[in-house]
């Protein structure tokens, strides 16, 4: 039938695939055997499949299928994505999340956050003023009883689901997941929180006061700002809105009981309460303003309670807003400390420039260097941030900026990974200024250069000042040197510092350590680098990489009058003498080629 037919033909299709893939993953492993290999060979083709009629073709390729392209989940249809309404079917809800991780969770904490807000600053506002009236009253139980919908989701959706260590193990269990978060704390304020004090409205009537309870999933609240301020590049932004809104709610709590005193006293009763005139919340919140941050100018009070009320928001007022001026000193230091270690290094720096009468001009470019690492790197030295990190930590981070780099120099590949890896933790940081001379010729060569940004320029000619060549980001040069044997290290070349530039140095020292435990990478290092010597070494030969030389240096050319005193020997038929000096020539020679 054409039913078996296709099912046959859809099975030979398979197998010719998995022949495929079994060739590519032999070629795969060959190469990574040995990287020297290369195939030019392209990737196999499929070759063309005939199905019997009604079966759905696959268009060759190369060509656009014709009409629509759709989903579907047979293996010959094509198509391009899902539609979104299939995958809101086959969605999942994770069984276990990740609070430390997952931006779903964080955003959920956004919402509750939100409704936690709302009944923090709705409740008081509701039941001092008189905004609250049997005219609304249904759109304020509909939000509030919205807000009850999310903590419940959060309690019986997500706390449940949310991992965490126990022995250094990462708990993904359901059972044990739930049973966590109903033995900790959270889980008791969480239900406290949600406490059904509302049946008590058929009594009393609607009172705000009976959701303040809702106030106490605090805990929500300082998980979101944890949570947030891991992910957000300038967290120190989020902190002063978050201690500005502390403020801003304690001036909110402020006016509401300042509108219940002179509602309780009487509106308008005495000079000291509120008299009723304007918009009721703007005038107490600018009382509430002027009280706590004790700016004076305010009425006298008359009767007790007003005198009391007063002392208490006198004392509350000192101690809220010296709290809030610290809260904020510490926020804006921490923010800024990175700047005042700055502004104290480069201090110090020119305090011993001047205590020395170092020359202006030194001087200048020393500042010039203090400014430009500090804006374009944000630190002095990064070494100091990394070595708070775990080995391992600092290796995920040379890997993610340096790999890309060192594994495509020709020096280096076929080598040991873990070599590499242990030698991009080795790595350091150093900025160039505009003129500086990165190595010059004569020098010894003791490290390798990866330019990490900027240029780097090559001189050479008979003033050493014609440019050679022009290297930028992702150029290396230098890495011969590190495995140079002898007085042959020695730089060829000047390279210069075009504009400002940013290496990334290799010491030899710090390679011979790594090499000591990896002695296979130490043999290939060791005949590519003759390889390459042997290479630049070639007469007529100019174009050596900047800043390596060779290991034996050439003799100089036998001087003619040597050689017009070699002729004049011969002439004297003393063969003994002249086969001793032919024989000197023909070393002399020797050693030249």
């Amino acid at each position: 039938s054409a039913t078996s037919m296709s099912s046959a033909v859809i099975n030979n299709r398979l197998q010719e695939l998995v022949k495929l893939f079994k060739e590519r993953t032999e070629k795969v492993k060959e190469k990574l055997t040995d990287p020297d290999v290369t195939s030019d060979e392209e990737t196999p083709t499929a070759s063309p499949v005939k199905l019997a009629p009604g079966a759905a073709l696959v268009p060759p390729p190369g060509e656009e299928p014709s009409g629509e392209e759709h989903y579907c989940e047979m293996l010959c249809c094509t198509f391009k994505h899902q539609p979104w309404l299939s995958h809101l079917k086959n969605y999942q809800f994770p069984s276990s999340i990740d609070p430390l991780t997952n931006l779903m969770y964080v955003l959920w904490l956004f919402f509750v956050v939100m409704a936690w807000n709302w009944n923090c600053w709705l409740i008081p506002v509701r039941w001092a003023f008189p905004y609250q009236t049997p005219a609304n009253i249904y759109c304020w139980l509909l939000v509030d009883y919205l807000c009850d919908l999310i903590y419940l989701l959060d309690i019986l959706v997500f706390q449940t689901r949310l991992q965490f260590v126990q022995g250094g193990d990462i708990i993904t269990d359901k059972k044990a997941m739930k049973m966590n978060y109903l033995r900790s704390q959270r889980f008791k304020m969480d239900v406290v929180s949600l406490l059904p004090l509302d049946f008590f409205y058929f009594r009393v009537g609607v009172n705000p006061l009976l959701r303040f309870p809702r106030c106490l999933k605090y805990m929500a609240f300082f998980e979101f700002n944890n949570r947030l301020e891991a992910i957000l590049s300038k967290a120190y932004i989020y902190r002063v809105i978050r201690t500005t809104a502390y403020l801003l709610y304690s001036l909110h709590v402020n006016s509401c009981l300042y509108y219940w005193a002179s509602a309780y006293e009487g509106l308008g009763s005495t000079t000291w309460v509120y008299d009723g005139e304007g918009n009721s919340y703007i005038r107490c919140y600018y009382w509430a303003v002027k009280t706590l941050i004790t700016i004076g100018g305010l009425p006298d009070p008359k009767t007790l309670f007003e005198i009391i009320f007063q002392l208490l928001n006198y004392f509350t007022g000192v101690f809220a807003f010296s709290v809030m001026i610290g809260q904020m000193r510490d926020v804006v230091g921490a923010a800024t400390a990175g700047q005042t270690y700055y502004r104290s290094c480069m201090d110090s720096t020119i305090k011993y420039m001047n205590f020395y009468k170092i020359p202006k001009t030194v001087q200048n470019r020393v500042k010039t260097w203090y400014e430009y690492t500090w804006h374009s790197q944000g630190m002095l030295d990064e070494s100091e941030l990394l070595v708070q990190l775990p080995d391992k930590m600092r290796l995920d981070i040379a890997i993610d900026v340096n790999y890309n780099i060192v594994s495509k120099v020709a020096l280096f590949q076929g080598c040991d990974r873990q070599m590499i890896f242990d030698m991009l933790k080795r790595l350091r940081s150093v900025v160039y200024l505009p003129n500086d001379y990165v190595c010059k010729k004569g020098e010894i060569g003791r490290e390798m250069y990866i330019i990490q940004a900027g240029q780097v320029q090559v001189l050479g000619g008979p003033n050493g000042k014609t440019v050679l060549v022009t290297l930028k980001a992702g150029s290396v040069f230098g890495e011969i040197s590190l495995l140079a044997a002898g007085g042959g290290n020695r730089r060829t070349a000047n390279v210069v510092a075009h504009g400002f530039a940013n290496l990334f140095i290799l010491d030899k020292k710090d390679l011979n350590e790594i090499l000591v435990h990896y002695p296979e990478s130490q043999k290939l290092l060791r005949k590519k680098a003759k390889k390459m010597l042997k290479n630049n070494s070639k007469p007529g030969d100019g174009k050596g990489a900047p800043g390596e030389s060779l290991i034996i240096h050439p003799r100089p050319e036998t001087p003619k009058l040597f050689q017009a005193a070699l002729a004049a020997t011969g002439r004297l038929k003393d063969k003994r003498l002249l086969a001793q000096i032919r024989w000197r020539l023909k070393e002399l020679k020797a050693m030249q080629a």
